[in-house]
Order: structure tokens, then C-alpha cells, then sequence
């Protein structure tokens, strides 16, 4: 794969997860990153795993919140001088259970974190940067956006609008910035881990590959998707799931 050298990347929910394996593929690759997430104390540790204030640098802050997202585009190109990648990693499902059952407090703050907020952050690199030099985004989707996802349907509906909205800015945005998406299954992450915890066999039987994913499986094709291999791709979603939406299984 090229080299990401001289190029900058910001990468939210980067803590941990498949956020920090993400930012660690760009780093090897030569990139410099900002990542961002809630905690500081993660997000500082996270830095010192990729290498230090060299080649990464933390921003911690909610990632609906528009200050914190300007700070955070801007200390990119203040540090490391541009923002080439973009990363929506970030997302939550606060919920559990039907879909008419999900408060409607709860739904539109799915809804903040894991549609408008993305827009948003692309709103803000384009201002700042890409809209003048190029760049490239990927969004992390869900298979809960393309299939039904019992007990997560609110997330599952949320991702599958980030799907759609990277479509439309793919149409828009081009040919300068492209967007594209990844729709994982189940990863193994402390996010994910009420989907398989204490059945990883069972949940893992139904894929084809016979095991879960884990964050580096999906690092890889992030990483390609913001390449030059990948410079006439925009608008799709990269399905990553170990084979198991070819039929059947949870």
C-alpha cells in the first residue's frame, strides 16, 4: 500500500477500538494523526501507543459538539500543517431493545452522534482544508444499516442514514474530496461486546469465516479506502463482515 507520508488524518472515537487500530494503520503507513474521544486519560495513553506528539496528537471533547470539532480540525493543520483523511469512527447505542420502544430523547441523540455529527466534521475539514487541497473521507457504518439488527434497530436505522448521507457527499463533494464507508459486523470491541459475550462461538458459527472480526480487519480497508489505490471510489460502503450477510445467522 502507499505511503501516507506528509499526510494528516484525523481519526474520532480513537481511543480505543477499532478508532485506535485505525489511527495505528495510518501512523505505520507514515501518516500523523489527531485523534479525538470523551476521556483524556485514554486519549493520552492512546498517543503515546502511536509513537507520541510527533506523529500524534489528542483532542479530547464530544464529538456533536461543534467547538470541539473545529478544535480539533484546527489543531491539525496548526500542528501538522493540513488535513488530507477523515475518519468518522465515533458512534453510540445507548438503547436496547424494540425500535418503538427507544425514547425519543434517545433516538435523536443517536441520530446527533452518528449522522449529523459526521456531516458536520466534514463540514469542518472541507472549510478548513479539503475543500481547497482534496481529501478524502471514510465513515464507519454498521451491517445493521443494509440488514434488520433486532434490539439495536435505532442504531441500525442511524447507520444506515450515514450510509446514505456518504452517497449523497460523494456526489457532491467530488472530484476534490471523495466519501466513502465501511459497514463491519460483529468486532470484537468493548463496544460490541454485548453482541457476544459469553457466546462468541454461537455468534462466530454464523459467518462463513467462522470467527468475529477484530479492529485490524477493518483498519486495512479504511486505510485503502483513504488511499490513492482507491482515487476512483466515492460514495460506497465496503462491506466487512466475515461473510455472514450472504445468508442467515444473527
Amino acid at each position: 500500500m502507499e505511503s501516507f507520508k506528509d499526510r494528516v488524518a484525523l481519526v474520532t472515537g480513537a481511543s480505543r477500538g477499532i478508532g485506535l487500530a485505525i489511527a495505528q494503520g495510518l501512523v505505520e503507513r507514515g501518516a500523523k494523526v489527531v485523534i479525538t474521544a470523551r476521556k483524556p486519560e485514554p486519549l493520552a495513553e492512546a498517543v503515546e501507543l502511536l509513537g507520541g506528539p510527533d506523529v500524534a496528537i489528542a483532542v479530547p471533547g464530544k464529538a456533536d459538539d461543534a467547538a470541539h470539532q473545529q478544535e480539533a480540525v484546527a489543531a491539525a493543520v496548526e500542528k501538522f500543517g493540513s488535513l488530507d483523511m477523515l475518519v468518522n469512527n465515533t458512534g453510540i447505542n445507548p438503547v436496547y431493545g424494540p425500535t418503538l420502544d427507544v425514547d425519543p430523547a434517545a433516538a435523536s441523540k443517536i441520530f446527533a452522534v452518528n449522522v449529523v455529527a459526521p456531516l458536520s466534521w466534514i463540514r469542518a475539514a472541507r472549510d478548513a482544508w479539503m475543500g481547497e487541497h482534496g481529501g478524502s473521507v471514510v465513515n464507519v457504518a454498521s451491517i445493521a444499516g443494509i440488514r434488520t439488527s433486532p434490539g439495536i434497530g435505532m442504531y441500525g436505522v442511524s447507520k444506515a442514514a450515514l450510509i446514505r448521507l456518504t452517497q449523497e457527499l460523494g456526489a457532491e463533494l467530488g472530484p476534490k474530496i471523495r466519501v466513502n464507508a465501511v459497514a463491519p459486523a460483529v468486532v470484537k470491541t468493548q463496544f460490541a461486546t454485548a453482541l457476544y459475550e459469553g457466546r462468541e462461538e454461537e455468534v462466530a458459527a454464523a459467518y462463513p469465516m467462522k470467527r468475529l472480526g477484530v479492529p485490524e480487519d477493518i483498519a486495512g480497508a479504511v486505510a485503502f479506502l483513504l488511499s490513492g489505490e482507491a482515487g476512483w471510489m466515492t460514495g460506497q460502503t465496503v462491506v466487512l463482515d466475515g461473510g455472514v450477510t450472504l445468508g442467515g445467522g444473527l
